[in-house]
């Protein structure tokens, strides 16, 4: 059955911790469905225990990233190879609630092109996580919300599901960590395309350790923060921005030595 949501989880060295979220998750969601397992790299400790969940379950499927390592290539990637018309990315520390997966994918299908579980609605709730964190995020979310009118009052958040079309056609040009949810929400605003959300309740991680560095990440956010104040775009607008990403990028990358090369 062709599967109507594809569930993105970018990982890194999770280990066996994976898979009591994982349980979850596949007890949680009913929706025809495919779960991406993105690593960066084949000795990552999550890959023994996704190859076991693969072949328990044919829903799971652990990808190898090849855009280059980090949450934001691996969410890319994982988006580019989703087969579902609808994506919902979430993380693979058991914060987010599976529970939502099928509300957020449901809420596409009825027209929005990016549903956001929020944390700072009404009925919303944040357990835990570093205090500056939450203060920045909860600031961010609010502030958007109401200045630019963006739909949801957690912008930040990386639970989100997205239309894959509308992905695909803005592009995602975040390379550095988990800003991806707060600039696929200001492009939307932008656009002026429908976003919605849902109360969530995110509870901080029980194991392992968290690979979120706030000042590394922290000037992207800012980028896609001030982004969200401009004004209105049309979609061939996002569009060409994305192809002029993509070139730039493109004319970066050295060419490749052949192999038989004498230089």
């Amino acid at each position: 059955m062709r599967p109507r949501v594809t569930v993105v989880i970018p990982v890194y060295n999770e280990g066996e911790a994976i898979m009591q979220h994982m349980e979850r998750i596949l007890r949680d969601v009913l929706l025809p469905a495919e779960i991406l397992l993105v690593h960066d790299t084949p000795d990552d400790t999550t890959v023994p225990y996704a190859e076991k969940l693969a072949m328990a379950d044919p829903r799971v499927r652990p990808v190898l990233n090849t855009y280059g390592r980090g949450p934001a290539n691996a969410i890319r990637f994982g988006i580019d190879t989703a087969i579902a018309p609808v994506v919902v990315v979430t993380m693979a520390d058991g914060c987010d609630d599976p529970r939502q997966i099928d509300s957020l994918a449901m809420l596409v299908e009825r027209g929005v092109v990016v549903a956001a579980a929020s944390r700072y609605m009404p009925s919303g709730q944040q357990v835990g996580g570093p205090f500056l964190k939450r203060l920045m995020s909860r600031w961010a979310g609010r502030s958007l919300y109401m200045f630019t009118r963006v739909g949801t009052r957690d912008a930040t958040n990386s639970f989100k599901a997205y239309s894959a079309e509308f992905v695909r056609t803005v592009g995602i040009e975040s390379r550095a960590g988990f800003e991806i949810g707060l600039e696929l929400t200001a492009k939307a605003s932008r656009a002026r395309l429908p976003v919605a959300e849902l109360p969530t309740i995110w509870l901080d991680r029980q194991l392992g350790e968290s690979h979120f560095d706030l000042g590394r990440f922290l000037p992207s956010y800012l980028k896609w923060y001030r982004f969200a104040y401009g004004r209105r775009l049309t979609l061939d607008q996002l569009a060409a921005r994305r192809e002029r990403v993509e070139a730039a990028e493109l004319a970066a990358t050295p060419p490749a030595v052949p192999l038989n090369s004498n230089i």
